[in-house]
């Protein structure tokens, strides 16, 4: 008894897990360019011409030279609410997987159970009312499918794909995270150093101020010459508290990427330029970068899972064989349960075969087709975007140098221009407006040649982050 139940087990599971009824996958051709957008060759240069390794072989700690912007980094990884979500549904998918992958093996059991029943006179056979009780025991199997035309299988590589997929998910979120930070690391020292150059202008009118006022009292300087001055002295007070606002918010939004409080002397008092990212990043050719990004692998991966399930619905045609099966032993006394003689056994095969389903698996055949073909799109749309994100970023590099070069031009001739326009209205050569103009250009020149300091280390973060950098485990560097 027992040797037949285990032979029709194993029958069943030679049996099982056939080849799977899904299409043959093809990776879907780039629908991008072969090669970058044409860039300077100073840009070109400056992206590739010291780095051997792409950027996706570049760990974050080898990336980022700041050590303070490193440890916030740590602790961001370590306590940021998005990245532990993402971490909490790549266990959630892990679990689900292993839910649908239990369906390739036959569920067994033991069981056991006792039945105690009084029946009248006139139903029992023997014409006498009577207590009739009944004790069992045994292991089975219940409604096993034989997966002969692959429908569990698909649906477990299926699983499986979205549960690899959710590991791409969250080396996108970490990748995305490290830039995120590090932006806002860059922002918060800009706003620092533009707070900075507000003071030193507002403590610069105060002094113009005064002295305008000397020689308005004096009768040298008019009064329209006096409240001139006095506006360019608000305004640096404006700028002051708002600087000083900016910064707040700028800490706040670093803190709430960290998850926790930032120590005060780890923050910036500025954009720290050359400690903050290396100088070049190995572009790479499109082929190698954007079929290695995390999102387009995560892409990638959907729709393999998306063509997974169309082997189900095509298997859902074909007929499904189930199978239950039970032995054990059985007595009306529970004192003889297991003696000799009280065996049982039952096995119970069902075929069930689809005839007329009113077309639910021919929709269900169309869904998952059509799934597929939008999971494809989505697949190339996302390849599409990066693309243009890193043909973006290379584009900027492109001509950011030679613009800080001119605006470091420009913030010179805006001192020449200030330094001359001052002087000539202390020798009463040209009004008061003239310097303040000169006054506006020159606060405005140095203003902008922050922001584009800024833009320049952002660019590089936006490479590092495009051309997927760190996707690849690489160990860690210790900070100093």
């Amino acid at each position: 008894m027992k040797h037949l139940t285990l032979t029709s087990l194993f029958a069943a599971l030679l049996l099982a897990g056939c080849t799977s009824m899904a299409p043959d996958y093809e990776r879907p051709a780039l629908p991008v360019a072969q090669d970058w957008p044409t860039v300077s060759a100073n840009a070109q240069s400056g992206i590739s011409a010291t780095q051997d390794k792409p950027a996706a072989e570049v760990a974050w700690q080898e990336f980022i030279l700041d050590e303070n912007l490193r440890k916030i980094i740590a602790m961001s990884l370590e306590n940021n609410r998005d990245l532990r979500v993402a971490a909490l549904n790549i266990e959630r998918a892990r679990a689900q997987y292993q839910i649908q992958r239990a369906d390739a093996f036959p569920t067994m059991g033991i069981s056991g159970s006792g039945t105690s029943q009084r029946l009248p006179a006139d139903l029992n056979t023997g014409g006498e009312a009577g207590i009739s009780r009944q004790y069992s025991a045994g292991v089975g199997t219940s409604a096993y499918e034989l997966d002969l035309f692959g429908r569990v299988r698909s649906l477990n590589d299926e699983a499986l794909l979205r549960y690899l997929a959710t590991g791409q998910a969250r080396k996108t979120v970490q990748l995305s995270l490290v830039a995120e930070v590090a932006n806002a690391y860059l922002t918060l020292g800009a706003d620092q150093e533009r707070l900075q150059l507000a003071r030193q202008t507002l403590e610069n009118q105060r002094q113009s101020y005064a002295l305008t006022q000397r020689s308005h009292e004096l009768g040298v300087s008019s009064l329209l010459d006096l409240k001139q001055a006095q506006t360019v002295v608000e305004s640096a007070r404006v700028d002051v508290a708002k600087f000083t606002s900016q910064i707040l918010q700028d800490k706040n939004a670093l803190t709430l990427l960290a998850g926790q409080q930032i120590p005060e002397n780890w923050l910036p008092r500025s954009q720290n330029d050359d400690r903050v990212t290396l100088a070049q990043l190995n572009a790479g050719v499109p082929s190698e970068v954007l079929l290695h990004r995390p999102d387009v692998l995560q892409a990638e991966q959907l729709l393999q899972a998306a063509n997974a399930n169309i082997g189900a619905a095509r298997a859902a045609f074909f007929p499904r064989i189930s199978l239950t099966a039970s032995a054990g032993t059985t007595s009306s006394s529970l004192s003889n349960l297991f003696e000799s003689g009280t065996g049982f056994w039952s096995f119970v095969p069902q075929l069930n075969l689809p005839i007329f389903e009113g077309g639910r698996n021919r929709a269900n055949l169309k869904v998952s087709e059509v799934d597929r073909d939008i999971a494809q799109a989505q697949y190339e749309k996302t390849i599409q975007s990066a693309f243009r994100e890193v043909a973006d970023g290379l584009a900027q590099h492109s001509a950011i140098d030679e613009q800080q070069a001119a605006q470091v031009a420009l913030v010179d001739a805006s001192v020449d221009n200030y330094t001359l326009s001052e002087a000539r209205y202390r020798r009463g050569v040209d009004s008061y407006l003239q310097v303040l103009d000169a006054q506006r250009s020159l606060y405005a020149a140095r203003q902008d040649l922050i922001t584009l300091r800024q833009a320049k280390n952002s660019n590089q973060v936006t490479l590092y982050k495009v051309l997927g950098g760190g996707w690849r485990e690489a160990p860690a560097i210790q900070n100093g």
